[in-house]
């Protein structure tokens, strides 16, 4: 491991100065209301909403998580990563749906969708999921990198990592985490990119590469009964995790509600699969670069989560080195701020506000600024027990959110299919869906302590993946034969909130909001998508 230069300190000030300059900038901007705080105002362009949408998501699961997965024989894992076409389907699907609603949250959709019950549900269920993924997953692989890159140990690099990233985002609000990140995203790319290329320089090349570590290293298709992913399950449950994560989760959707109308929010979903298709060649490359040389002798890690930290320390000249670590500490602040900014938006809007009808905008914000270091304490203290679940940060955070998307994706796809689905098939579904996937996490964290060849000994065993299946279909078919079994909801409550009920005025709107320079863009995403998954193949 290279320690950093004097040139890459002058890097990481220069960098952070800048970030600086703009979050103060922002925090400026006066915030009057809980519109301008947690949706900044609904006034950012596309390209901004586009930035953002990926510098979200691009956060510790990449950056560490899948450069680690690159590096431990977990290439099907990839395809998380492929699924740029449904960041497609939040734009041109699920968001008129949102906009025409006009809501802040994902739970006040449900409630308008359904009723008031949904959105108690899902806003205290997405609060304690931020808790098990996002929240605890950036704070470890924070705590990795800042241990990696300053040679400090682990929990004070994942304390720090949370406490420069809550002052801009406390202060600045929704604002500050759109702004700030488009910079992250653009220094990130650039880095990444340059690390790859040195990196396949370094080993020879891409057919060097694949000699070392075997063709067949790089095949993302197991077969179907692989243990470990086998590709039916592993495509059906990473396209479930991905519909809700991409088009129904707070987290990712906060960022197109900002957008000043729908069409620049679907161009800005567009602009967002777009870059969602690099971190397979930024992120996962890179770890495949570090396992070559690795294999070859020439450089060496401990955990394979430390895979891109040390390939970049290592490979990187002085002053690049430094603006890429830069950008790379960046990367997880931003995701952290997104979703702490999620989490103030949940708390505040769906459950205090609701509680406290008549409190005043001003006070709304301080309790979105109080519920945020909250939830932080709590992620802190659920690190230790993520290594029980899973030994690599990606494969821990795809499981976990298999067992949490199913309910919620069933909910929502269902909710806007069809206006026979009611409000308690829906409810049902998510009681149903919630108690069953964090039985799922108990069972499995002991798995150890539980009798081989019992009934909860095989459901905390199953593979996560065919299990993300099963629970999706069950998820369904509650959700059908409930609505069926009970009496419909009244016409203007579903009023342009499915597919059946959006009235000929709305259709006409929804028609004028895009060009075909949108289609033929969304059209190259989706062929970039099936190169990838052709070429992954093992040979």
């Amino acid at each position: 491991m290279q320690t950093l230069e004097l040139l890459d300190w002058i890097s990481i000030v220069i960098y952070f100065t800048i970030l600086g300059v703009i979050a103060i900038w922002v925090i400026q901007i006066k915030k009057e209301n809980t519109e301008d705080y947690f949706l900044a105002g609904r006034n950012v362009g596309w390209f901004v909403v586009g930035a953002s949408i990926f510098a979200s998501n691009i956060g510790s699961e990449h950056v560490v998580g899948l450069a680690g997965a690159g590096a431990s024989d977990k290439l099907p894992l990839l395809i998380y990563e492929v699924h740029a076409w449904i960041v497609l389907i939040l734009g041109w699907v699920f968001l008129p749906f949102y906009q025409r609603a006009g809501v802040f949250t994902m739970p006040e959709f449900l409630e308008k969708r359904f009723d008031s019950r949904l959105r108690w549900i899902l806003s205290v269920f997405s609060i304690v999921a931020y808790v098990l993924t996002k929240i605890s997953v950036t704070i470890y692989a924070g705590g990795v990198v800042v241990s990696a890159l300053l040679g400090i140990d682990f929990w004070t690099g994942a304390i720090a990592t949370v406490l420069l990233t809550g002052l801009y985002t406390i202060f600045g609000g929704m604002r500050a985490v759109v702004y700030t990140e488009t910079l992250q995203a653009l220094v990130l790319i650039t880095g990444a990119a340059v690390l790859t290329y040195i990196g396949l320089d370094r080993v020879g090349g891409w057919e060097s590469m694949k000699t070392t570590v075997t063709p067949e290293y790089l095949n993302m298709w197991r077969s179907a009964s692989d243990p470990n992913f086998p590709w039916p399950s592993l495509f059906i449950s990473s396209t479930i995790v991905g519909i809700w994560y991409w088009c129904t989760d707070q987290y990712i959707v906060q960022r197109t509600l900002t957008a000043r109308n729908i069409k620049e929010g679907r161009r800005g979903t567009i602009f967002g699969a777009l870059m969602k298709l690099l971190p397979v060649f930024l992120f996962l490359i890179p770890g495949v670069i570090a396992l070559t040389l690795k294999m070859r002798g020439e450089l060496n890690w401990e955990n394979a989560d430390e895979a891109f930290p040390v390939l970049m320390s290592n490979l990187l000249p002085a002053g690049l080195r430094g603006l890429v670590a830069a950008g790379l500490l960046a990367a997880l602040m931003s995701s952290l701020a997104s979703v702490f900014n999620s989490v103030s938006t949940l708390f505040t809007v769906d459950i205090y506000k609701k509680l406290h009808p008549n409190t005043n905008e001003k006070k709304l914000v301080k309790t979105g600024q109080v519920a945020t270091f909250v939830v932080v304490v709590i992620g802190v203290l659920w690190i230790p027990i993520m290594n029980n679940i899973s030994g690599v940060l990606y494969e821990y955070l795809q499981s976990v959110q298999t067992y949490i998307a199913p309910p919620i994706a069933a909910v929502f796809i269902m909710g806007i299919m069809h206006r026979r689905i009611n409000a308690q098939g829906a409810y049902v579904t998510l009681i149903l869906g919630f108690i069953i996937g964090f039985g799922r996490i108990f069972l499995e964290i002991i798995s150890d302590s539980l009798t081989p060849g019992g009934f909860f000994y095989f459901l905390g065993t199953l593979n996560y993946l065919s299990f993300g299946v099963w629970f999706f279909m069950f998820c369904v078919l509650t959700i059908i034969i409930i609505s069926l079994s009970t009496p419909q909801q009244p016409d203007e409550k579903v009023l342009n909130l499915t597919f059946g009920t959006v009235t000929t005025k709305e259709k006409n709107i929804s028609k004028s909001t895009y060009d075909w320079k949108d289609i033929i863009v969304s059209i190259f995403v989706v062929l970039v998508v099936v190169f990838v998954l052709v070429w992954f193949n093992g040979k």
